[in-house]
């Protein structure tokens, strides 16, 4: 798909695969649930850019927020110690990818 954010929103939860796996062995609901918001902003940016007028920022503002659920998720995992400074990588492209969709629901 040529469309930025869903690209870099699929490079995402390959950076996150490894660390969920590590969060996993902690909590699996902490693990599902970012599993689950990493894949709605996937599955919203990608509904979003097909619609039009108020519903189509509807769906990008709904991306941003599972974002920020996702960077939430990875915050508290590395307070509980579950994850440390590897999640880097992953937090600098949750912060690019919020961006990302506050731009597109302005």
């Amino acid at each position: 798909m040529d469309f930025d954010a869903f690209n870099v929103s699929l490079e995402l939860i390959k950076v996150l695969k490894p660390l969920v796996e590590q969060i996993q062995a902690h909590d699996s609901a902490q693990a599902i649930q970012i599993r689950k918001a990493a894949s709605s902003v996937s599955h919203n940016l990608a509904e979003g850019r097909r619609r039009v007028g108020r519903d189509r920022l509807h769906h990008f503002r709904i991306s941003g927020g599972s974002a920020g659920e996702v960077q939430a998720a990875l915050i508290v995992a590395q307070a509980w110690g579950w994850i440390g400074d590897d999640a880097s990588g992953a937090l600098s492209l949750v912060d690019r990818l919020s961006a990302m969709c506050w731009r597109l629901s302005r």
